[in-house]
C-alpha cells in the first residue's frame, strides 16, 4: 500500500498502481500551475465517507510507494483520471478501466 502525503498532515493510503496514476495526472497538472481539487472515496475502516482536497503549487506533496518497481501504465485509465481532473468537479479517484 502506497501513501500520498498532503501538506506535510494529511496521509491517505492507495494502492501502488492507483498512486502511480494519480502522481502522472497530478504531476502534470501542477507543471501546468494549475490548481484542482482531488477527492476520493474513504476507507471504510476509518468512516466509510469521502474526502476532497484542494491541489495547488504551493503544496507539499509527497508520494511513498511501497513496492520498488513501477507498473505498468494503463493509458485508458490516465485519460480517464485527466478528464476528470480538468472537469469543475476536479480529479476522482475511478476504477481502473480494461486496457
Amino acid at each position: 500500500m502506497g501513501k500520498l502525503t498532503y501538506s506535510g498532515s494529511l496521509v491517505i493510503d492507495f494502492d501502488d498502481r492507483t498512486l502511480e496514476h494519480l502522481q502522472i495526472v497530478i504531476t502534470s497538472k501542477l507543471r501546468r500551475g494549475e490548481s484542482f481539487s482531488f477527492a476520493w472515496k474513504d476507507d471504510d475502516a476509518i468512516g466509510d465517507g469521502r474526502t476532497t482536497i484542494w491541489i495547488h503549487p504551493s503544496v507539499s506533496l509527497v508520494y511513498k510507494f511501497h513496492g520498488g518497481r513501477p507498473p505498468i501504465i494503463n493509458r485508458a485509465w490516465l485519460d480517464s483520471l485527466a478528464a476528470s481532473a480538468n472537469s469543475p468537479t476536479g480529479l476522482r479517484v475511478t476504477s481502473e478501466p480494461l486496457a
